[in-house]
């Protein structure tokens, strides 16, 4: 019997780098039974989520247990729920780490991510 999902992650799966690393994430989940959901913000209605497509694309969005996590802590709460990931997770929520980690997702990694995000739409690479 499979359980229903706990967590479910929004991503842009017309993103390459996103889209790699959600369904890595996916096959684990899958090939060890995790209660866990992906969602790409390309074909599920976001207004079930209660965000824009454009703040989709900007940051992860994680729902675990029915609380919305954003953005690096989104990541923190997925991996939390895989074992082989678990000790990324602790590690990431160490008081000196996460300010860190969460500083350089959100400004750095994610800003570029969204950067080739707007680009590919620009050039007209994504649907």
């Amino acid at each position: 019997m499979t359980q229903m999902p706990r967590t479910r992650a929004l991503y842009n799966a017309d993103c390459p780098i996103c889209n790699s690393e959600m369904c890595s994430y996916a096959a684990y989940s899958r090939d060890n039974a995790l209660p866990l959901a992906f969602d790409d913000l390309n074909t599920v209605d976001l207004s079930q989520w209660g965000v824009s497509a454009d703040d989709a694309a900007r940051l992860l969005h994680v729902i675990h247990d029915g609380r919305l996590h954003i953005g690096f802590d989104a990541f923190l709460v997925l991996w939390n729920q895989m074992p082989r990931y678990r000790r990324l997770a602790k590690i990431g929520r160490w008081p000196l780490v996460f300010p860190i980690l969460n500083w350089g997702y959100a400004n750095v990694v994610a800003r570029l991510i969204y950067a080739r995000h707007l680009r590919r739409g620009r050039l007209g690479l994504r649907p």
